[in-house]
């Protein structure tokens, strides 16, 4: 970056870069800023709107708007035209005096804004002359001449089925599964398309492809079919205009002709066969005979459920090649893709015609090294490929998706001598999100959970959140995408997603307020406590992460909804004990072969109940909703006092004893003072009477860690995270899991499996641990008062021995975030960037201001830091954008200081410390022995046992012995 350099950079609109179809009339603006200095904030702002590229005209000018405001700016020039590109483009004056040269300039592009607006109608095949069940993916096509002078053309298309798209022989677009899943009978997405390069100044052709997809093809573990409507249907709309100002339309209707093709049969769940000798070579460009192809009729759908694109599209996000080829015991031939991935194979093949390939899609191999299909349940995820004889051929399937890492391949010529890899290529398909977070650490194990963190994302936000993305299910549930969202968002920017997600949950939300378990809503159930709450906690989170006020606004109502559907449950309405919840799913603590947790339904649903009320508050005091904030906050203190007087005993402890009932009434702030710290200490102790682990499920998980660290039990956390054992984060990856598993246990100790009944080996729910490693462990987290990270807090938990390096880094609304740490015997490091336009508090544990150099200097010369305090144990810092790096003497050490307070299970987990405790305590490490039973006790408590014959001046002996391994130990490692 040259001196004197203030640049503005990313502009988007709605989010996206150069979105095409919007149909928002009032759209967002936002960018970032690149500085060379440090403590650069934004003085004032100037937007140009202009309708040439040019701007020798603009339709809307800010002027100078002395503001620090660089996100989502509201267009408030005249009114949009529909069809229309408009050009913006921004420049920034800092607090330096300093003016930056105008952004390079950008656009968006509006879609349709009013339902007069569509000439074309919604199309099917004529049924009597093709049946509307038939398996095989419809064709459809039209031909049409154009003049000459073509200046620009716009397809705008959507179907009811899934549908591809092709004009005079070219795909348009590389977007899948479209239109993506909506509540169809509610809000149906539609696509534009610029065309203008496809097409000719004389004959042209369009022609489609449709299939069943989510709306009319198997949902759900029943396998119902025509969820939506019984009919494929299709309407696309064609606006070409013309350099002499004249405009045309081509749209859907009964003029276009119909057929079947290749495609013999697709569906989501079970895949797709297709039969290449059936091609119609040529059926979408002009001159094409289709003299025996079917008539089109007319489709009876509503116009005015069409909505813009409102999620990025679904595409082939990355590639990935075979690792190995596998011949399994039972002779299969399996490809091992190296990584459980979802998405789809492409493949090539030379055969003589009618050779069937088949490809058989699963997670995992069994015990005996065999490929495992059991937990797919009824999903097929079968590919079969009938080749026509022509040469080489390549071929992937258009309207299905598989969950898989293994492939059983047969049919593939000369196979039994070994296939080659090279013909075989896995297309990773997701939403097409850009990628905002990434987490690294000194331990492998750690950075291979992120890995599957992140894996289990992009495999599970295939339009929607869905649960797993192989088995015959696939929704968008609820409780699993809230407890994510937050771990989501950082990894991934997810503001189109869950903007487009949760119109569809307002949409799907019953009368009374109830939230269906899964959104797009296609099975029975409804308004569990932490499954309905996504209503509340999923558009406030998306506040956080973005500053975004607007779907706040737009979800308001829904978010009301929900508080009071909940109160008016059962006749207390500060208590929520009644109707069907499913409570800590997956509980450990549950009774056996119970899916059921042993946390009390009417405990979790009170505390969620709570919970929402609050962010209730939070939100109409956001959207200055004064009388709403008065009433919440009153309601939310009722809660609070109801939950208190009935889980929590006279004496201030819990009246519930499981790990999860704990952390939720820790971490929704349901107790203070020395009742909070008793409750806090108990969760402790019951994770160490659990051998530091946990045994809390889907609605506890997520907050464990969190909880623990945030109270003082940082360590313990950090134990959890480490451990390798079932059950635990990394015991997955001890298994080679590359995802996040359904189950602690998917695979057992023994290589058998969980039940088949309910396994997914790629289930992001658990993965919302990673929160608590960008937040807690790399210390990247913010100040919610003001949201987006405008003020950032930076505060690394150093994690001893066991971590000694993490890292994190998060692609902001505002710019690139870092928060890094090393910490070795004799220093440590912490290195930052913060984004221009934000500031930062920073903690920097265990220093003396004296003691910290920033880049070499001491603090109080160093640019950009505009306060400095030292703290009992750390230094706490106010800086402004830039790079710092942070280095301080590590005057602890790794030393672990052992106290009267030390656990016996920590001394019992080393074989030094075990040795010299065997000589003060003779038979305490003995597995069956009775001194055992303390081994989640401080040590002290050893000299009121009678079998230990431990006397203080021996305790104090211990200790000292034991401080002295540890001086030693930490010598040497220096």
């Amino acid at each position: 970056m040259q001196i004197n350099e203030l640049k503005v950079y990313d502009v988007t609109c709605e989010y996206k870069k150069n979105p095409l179809g919007l149909d928002v009339k009032k759209p967002r603006l936002s960018w970032k800023i690149q500085s060379d200095r440090r403590g650069t904030t934004q003085l004032a702002y100037q937007i140009q709107v202009s309708l040439k590229l040019d701007f020798e005209t603009s339709i809307w000018d800010t002027r100078y708007i002395e503001s620090e405001q660089s996100l989502h700016i509201v267009y408030e020039g005249p009114g949009l035209k529909s069809g229309t590109r408009y050009y913006y483009r921004v420049k920034v004056w800092d607090h330096f005096g300093r003016q930056s040269d105008w952004s390079d300039i950008a656009w968006w592009e509006t879609a349709l804004f009013e339902t007069s607006e569509w000439k074309a109608e919604w199309i099917t095949p004529n049924p009597q002359e093709l049946d509307p069940d038939s398996e095989p993916a419809f064709l459809l096509r039209k031909e049409f001449d154009l003049k000459d002078g073509i200046e620009s053309a716009r397809i705008y298309v959507t179907g009811v089925g899934l549908y591809e798209l092709y004009l005079n022989g070219m795909r348009v677009g590389e977007d899948l599964l479209t239109p993506g899943w909506t509540s169809y009978s509610k809000r149906i997405q539609y696509q534009t398309y610029d065309v203008t390069s496809l097409l000719t100044s004389s004959s042209n052709a369009i022609g489609a492809m449709l299939a069943d997809g989510w709306y009319k093809g198997d949902l759900s573990w029943d396998c119902t079919q025509n969820n939506y409507g019984t009919k494929r249907g299709i309407i696309l709309q064609l606006k070409i205009r013309y350099e002499d100002g004249t405009e045309e339309v081509i749209g859907t209707d009964q003029t276009w002709k119909t057929s079947t093709g290749p495609i013999l049969y697709s569906e989501l769940y079970h895949g797709e066969t297709y039969d290449a000798r059936l091609e119609q070579m040529g059926w979408s460009i002009p001159g094409f005979n289709d003299s025996k192809w079917k008539g089109s009729d007319l489709l009876d759908l509503p116009l005015e459920n069409l909505v813009a694109q409102e999620n990025n599209p679904t595409r082939v996000t990355e590639t990935i090649k075979p690792q190995a080829v596998l011949t399994t015991s039972a002779g299969d031939t399996v490809l091992d893709m190296g990584q459980n991935m979802v998405g789809r194979i492409r493949f090539t093949v030379n055969a003589p015609a009618g050779t069937k390939i088949t490809l058989k899609h699963a997670e995992v191999l069994d015990k005996d090294g065999n490929i495992y299909f059991g937990n797919l349940r009824a999903a097929k995820q079968t590919v079969e490929y009938i080749t026509k004889g022509e040469g080489m051929e390549s071929y992937a399937p258009a309207f299905t998706f598989q969950g898989f890492r293994y492939v059983k391949i047969d049919g593939y010529p000369d196979q039994e001598n070994g296939l080659d890899l090279e013909h075989f290529v896995g297309e990773v398909i997701h939403t097409d999100m850009m990628q905002t977070g990434n987490f690294e650490s000194s331990n492998p194990m750690v950075n291979q959970l992120q890995q599957n963190i992140k894996w289990g994302q992009r495999g599970n936000f295939v339009d929607v959140p869905t649960d797993c993305p192989q088995r015959d299910e696939r929704l968008g549930w609820t409780g699993d995408a809230q407890v994510f969202i937050r771990t989501a968002l950082f990894n991934y920017h997810g503001g189109p997603f869950f903007t487009k997600w949760l119109r569809d949950l307002k949409a799907d939300q019953l009368p009374n307020g109830g939230v269906p378990s899964v959104i797009p809503n296609v099975v029975d159930g409804d308004s569990s406590a932490a499954w309905g709450d996504a209503a509340v906690i999923c558009p406030w989170t998306v506040y956080l992460i973005y500053g975004d006020t607007r779907i706040l606004e737009e979800q308001y109502s829904s978010m009301q909804s929900w508080v009071e559907y909940i109160r008016a449950q059962g006749e207390n309405e500060v208590a929520w004990n009644t109707g069907f919840h499913f409570g800590d799913w997956l509980g450990l603590d549950s009774k056996e072969d119970s899916y059921f947790g042993a946390t009390p339904d009417d405990l979790i649903a009170t505390a969620f109940y709570a919970y929402s009320t609050r962010l209730l508050r939070d939100t109409a005091n956001v959207l200055n909703k004064g009388d709403d904030v008065k009433r919440y906050d009153e309601l939310f203190n009722r809660i609070k006092k109801h939950f208190n007087d009935e889980f929590i005993t006279p004496l201030g402890r819990l009246a519930v004893t499981t790990q999860t009932a704990h952390v939720l009434t820790l971490m929704f702030d349901l107790v203070e003072g020395k009742i909070r710290e008793r409750i806090a200490n108990d969760l402790n102790q019951l994770v160490l009477e659990n051998d530091y682990h946990l045994t809390t499920g889907f609605v506890g998980t997520p907050y464990l860690n969190l909880v623990l660290s945030n109270n003082g039990y940082h360590e313990t956390a950090v134990k959890l995270l480490l451990q390798e054992t079932y059950p635990s984060w990394l015991y997955s990856v001890t298994k080679g899991a590359t995802t996040i598993w359904e189950h602690w246990d998917g695979i057992k100790e023994d290589g058998s499996f969980w039940s088949d009944d309910m396994n997914s080996f790629n289930h992001y729910a658990y993965g919302a641990i990673g929160d608590w490693m960008y937040r807690i462990v790399a210390g990247l987290d913010m100040d919610e008062s003001e949201p987006a990270y405008k003020r950032i807090r930076i505060q690394p938990r150093m994690g001893g021995k066991e971590l000694t390096y993490a890292s994190t880094a998060h692609e902001s609304m505002y710019g690139r975030i870092v928060s890094a740490w090393n910490i070795t015997h004799k220093e440590v490091t912490v290195e930052i960037e913060i984004p221009v336009n934000t500031t930062a508090q920073v903690i920097l544990p265990f220093a003396e201001k004296g003691d910290v150099k920033e880049n070499g200097i001491g603090l109080t010369k160093a640019d950009g830091i505009f306060d400095i305090n030292q703290t009992e144990k750390d230094v706490s810092l106010v800086i402004g954008s830039g790079n710092y790096r942070f280095t301080y003497k590590n005057k602890r050490g790794f030393k672990t200081i052992y106290s009267f307070n030390t656990r016996l299970m920590d001394l019992l987990a080393q074989e030094e410390t075990t040795k010299i405790l065997e000589t003060y305590v003779p038979g305490i490490s003995n597995p069956h022995g009775q001194l055992i039973r303390l081994k989640a006790e401080p040590i002290q408590k050893l000299l009121y046992h009678p079998l230990s014959k431990l006397t203080e001046d021996r305790l104090h002996a211990l200790v000292d012995e034991l401080n002295a391994l540890e001086r030693e130990l930490d010598t040497v490692g220096q």
